[in-house]
């Protein structure tokens, strides 16, 4: 099993202890921090495949989550030596009337580690407060929606026609959530969906 391997298996199984060591030992044998995260992304993508169809639950989902982001944090300095370019900021929150985060976590940290520079407005957002921070960050690239009740489905619907109503430009809208689907998403003029986290990560890179 080569290292890059056996740092997607520590990840898919949430060895928040063992991955930073893999990560330093892959980097060590001159494996590239660019293929060495690439490998991470792919494994929470298998973890969110997993999530989705209910062989694994919330837990074993946000543990792998963890063990990636103590992976991430060994490669940063390596990644920033090498000139890694930032993809831009990406402002990620859920719609108002949804207190749910734990989604939107693993999105933020996911679309954080594939490169951009993260902007995590929380839960309970209202459409003024994306749109503020919208235009106090003016070079932002994906403007990111969470919602994960049916109820606040309409929040979302809300949220997303105010910011296209809003004149800015500049950058794309990608949404998601359990009840949100690809026809909801374009019936309410979003320019992308994802399903889960790992897809909201290559979603996202597509946009820009």
């Amino acid at each position: 099993m080569s290292k890059i391997d056996e740092v997607k298996a520590g990840v898919a199984a949430g060895k928040t202890k063992v991955v930073p060591g893999l990560v330093q030992e892959a980097l060590n044998e001159g494996q590239a921090a660019t293929a060495i995260l690439e490998a991470m992304v792919e494994a929470m993508g298998v973890v969110g495949d997993k999530f989705s169809s209910g062989e694994i639950f919330v837990p074993e989902m946000l543990v792998a989550g963890k063990a990636m982001q103590k992976g991430v944090e060994v490669l940063k300095p390596v990644l920033a030596g090498e000139g890694s370019v930032s993809l831009g900021k990406c402002i990620i929150g859920t719609v108002a009337g949804d207190l749910h985060d734990i989604g939107k976590n693993l999105v933020a940290l996911m679309i954080g580690s594939a490169g951009f520079d993260v902007i995590d407005l929380g839960v309970d957002v209202t459409k003024e407060k994306f749109i503020e921070t919208i235009k106090a960050n003016p070079d932002v690239k994906v403007v990111a929606c969470s919602a994960l009740l049916t109820t606040t489905m309409p929040a979302m619907k809300e949220t997303v026609e105010a910011i296209k109503a809003s004149g800015l430009t500049g950058f794309k809208v990608l949404v998601g959530g359990a009840p949100i689907t690809p026809e909801f998403a374009s019936s309410i003029g979003a320019d992308a969906y994802a399903r889960d986290a790992g897809g909201a990560a290559v979603k996202a890179k597509e946009l820009v």
